[in-house]
């Protein structure tokens, strides 16, 4: 009985030093602006087609790596011209050749875009945006706050909301 609980700490132990030492691909990233915090995982380009080619047009993308994207509004906000209450939300994309379609999703902290579909009742704004380009390529998924936007730009790609608080 010891010998097996002293294999046992010392496979807890050999794991835990093992997932200390292999971090996430997509390291979690967290930026924030007046009123506004996004988490999420943070994909690079590294030499690969994005739009499309890793991300499909026309099919949901959790907007980042690893799991959902969650914004935090710390105050009621309007995005994209819906009025939101202040909160968690996931966030969605479906990127499309000339605009993206950007969902917020009152379900946080999702396993990627994997249960959207039993999730999309739930979604509380659906903003379509043109697609913009980039002036040169951006090898980091981005997202950043301008007055009254949140971007975020990867690859050839940028996406605007109007945010307003």
């Amino acid at each position: 009985m010891k010998s097996m609980l002293l294999g046992l700490a010392f496979l807890f132990t050999a794991t835990t030093i093992m997932a200390q030492q292999n971090p996430p691909k997509s390291p979690r990233v967290t930026a924030s602006g007046e009123n506004v915090e996004i988490a999420y995982g943070q994909p690079s380009k590294k030499g690969r087609n994005i739009f499309p080619g890793l991300e499909a047009y026309g099919k949901v993308w959790r907007t980042g790596a690893n799991k959902s994207t969650d914004i935090t509004f710390k105050k009621d906000a309007t995005f994209g011209g819906t009025k939101v209450k202040a909160g968690t939300y996931s966030l969605f994309t479906i990127p499309g050749e000339k605009e993206f379609t950007v969902i917020l999703n009152s379900v946080p902290n999702q396993p990627g875009a994997f249960d959207y579909e039993k999730n999309k009742d739930k979604n509380v704004a659906e903003v379509k945006v043109p697609r913009q380009k980039t002036a040169a390529p951006v090898e980091k998924l981005t997202f950043s706050f301008p007055k009254g936007a949140m971007v975020f730009e990867w690859d050839d790609t940028k996406v605007s909301v109007p945010l307003t608080f």
